[in-house]
């Protein structure tokens, strides 16, 4: 199922996509903050190796993981006066 591009959204949903993006970016920045934090103690430990490598990965999933294009989501809500 592929998901529907952002213009053929209703106004309705595309809150619900404003709100879901701000409380998915919360909770993306807490995990983030916890991994670097992760790899702050690997390297005062002196133990480089999986446990700096596997968060550094896991940081770039959640950097790079987003369904849709903000600028769009922003120029559409502005567009339809819905911010």
């Amino acid at each position: 199922m592929e998901p529907k591009k952002l213009s053929e959204l209703t106004d309705q949903e595309l809150l619900q996509e404003a709100k879901k993006k701000k409380s998915a970016a919360i909770i993306n920045a807490l995990l983030i903050g916890f991994l670097a934090g992760v790899i702050f103690f690997s390297i005062a430990k002196h133990t480089l190796g999986l446990l700096t490598l596997i968060p550094l990965f896991f940081i770039y999933k959640l950097v790079n993981n987003s369904k849709y294009d903000n600028t769009e989501l922003e120029n559409l809500l502005k567009e339809r006066g819905l911010k």
